[in-house]
């Protein structure tokens, strides 16, 4: 938990400690209430994994479905609308940012073919998704890949790739100053 939290600290310039945290994100509860789920899930209590994920749901506006995958350290900010499908995965020191979905794209149709199949998008370790991003089908998001604000990607992404647009399009590679809102600074120099 420790190692969680510093994780956050260092990514988040408004996170002041681990206290405010534990008791002010939403995105740190909604990753708490995930684990429980998940045990439920995975000892095969599917009632009891879904009342969780749903009272997390409901406490935090993330919906979190308890058979998802989640690596170490995923950091899910602000979290408002943030939707994370049944056979997502998620790497290590993946950041999410609010109104983003890890959805699937097969319609409401034939659901009994597709109970054990793949639907959802796998995201490797390092991973930014911007606020609004859809990330949809069991697409692979390559380690260290940013997808920008309110893009919508719908095929694999190679490792270090900047993603953006509708649809999303490789516009780069990505640096440590990316900005997943896609707010440039301005050159104060050079200002008209």
């Amino acid at each position: 938990m420790n190692n969680f939290l510093q994780s956050i600290i260092d990514r988040d310039p408004a996170a002041k400690s681990k206290l405010s945290l534990i008791l002010t994100y939403p995105g740190v509860k909604a990753v708490f209430f995930h684990r429980i789920a998940n045990f439920f899930q995975l000892a095969k209590f599917y009632l009891v994994a879904r009342i969780i994920s749903q009272l997390s749901r409901f406490l935090t506006g993330i919906e979190i479905h308890p058979g998802a995958k989640i690596g170490k350290n995923l950091f899910i900010d602000h979290g408002m609308g943030v939707v994370i499908g049944e056979t997502s995965e998620i790497g290590n020191n993946v950041t999410i940012y609010h109104m983003a979905t890890l959805g699937g794209i097969a319609p409401s149709i034939n659901s009994n073919d597709q109970r054990q199949v793949k639907r959802h998008p796998t995201l490797s370790d390092c991973v930014v998704v911007g606020s609004g991003a859809q990330i949809l089908g069991p697409v692979m998001i390559g380690a260290n890949a940013k997808i920008g604000a309110n893009a919508v990607v719908t095929k694999d992404v190679p490792e270090n790739a900047v993603m953006v647009g509708i649809p999303a399009k490789n516009v780069g590679t990505a640096t440590e100053e990316f900005k997943p809102y896609a707010v440039e600074e301005v050159d104060k120099d050079n200002s008209n």
